[in-house]
């Protein structure tokens, strides 16, 4: 999210009618992660949005989610450039089930493979298990990797691991620093 595509969760805050900060104190402190290392349900994962448990929508919650999924500016013809150059692009992504709405929406697959999705291996960024587990997956040595986020935190973790990162602004500094490493 806020790499490759917008994510959704700046809606959240008007959709419950409240402050960002408010929705933060709000809401169960674990309940996303937990949904993010598959160690819940959609189900579970809603029903547990907020620590006291309230009920709302969340079929309007899911909506609100899949409408926001949309590319960032700028990133798709990037993506677009550097499957024509025949770079392989993997995901390295803390995310839940969610992943596949993103699929069904933009079809990201035709640059970048779902190669690890914290839902599926319960090990998130930046624990350096996320790093190795997603180069394995990809059959890529992870000093040859090349890690793009948007989280400098994230960054750090990949550099800790042994990968190469790069801390995404945007598409335009993105392309400038593929350029400078050769890639594109």
């Amino acid at each position: 999210m806020d790499t490759i595509v917008h994510d959704p969760f700046r809606g959240l805050p008007a959709f419950f009618d409240m402050s960002l900060p408010e929705l933060l104190r709000q809401k169960h402190p674990s309940a996303w992660v937990e949904f993010e290392r598959g160690e819940c349900t959609e189900s579970e994962f809603l029903a547990n949005f907020f620590s006291d448990r309230r009920v709302y929508d969340h079929k309007g919650m899911l909506a609100l989610m899949r409408e926001g999924y949309r590319w960032l500016d700028g990133m798709e013809p990037l993506l677009q450039d550097l499957a024509a150059q025949g770079v392989p692009m993997h995901t390295l992504s803390n995310y839940p089930v969610w992943w596949k709405m993103i699929e069904e929406k933009l079809n990201l697959s035709r640059y970048v493979s779902w190669t690890f999705v914290s839902c599926d291996h319960g090990v998130r960024k930046p624990q350096p298990q996320a790093y190795e587990c997603a180069a394995r997956a990809a059959s890529v040595n992870i000093k040859h990797g090349v890690f793009v986020d948007d989280r400098a935190s994230n960054c750090e973790g990949a550099r800790v691991a042994g990968m190469q990162a790069i801390h995404f602004e945007n598409a335009a500094q993105l392309r400038q620093e593929l350029q400078r490493l050769e890639i594109l």
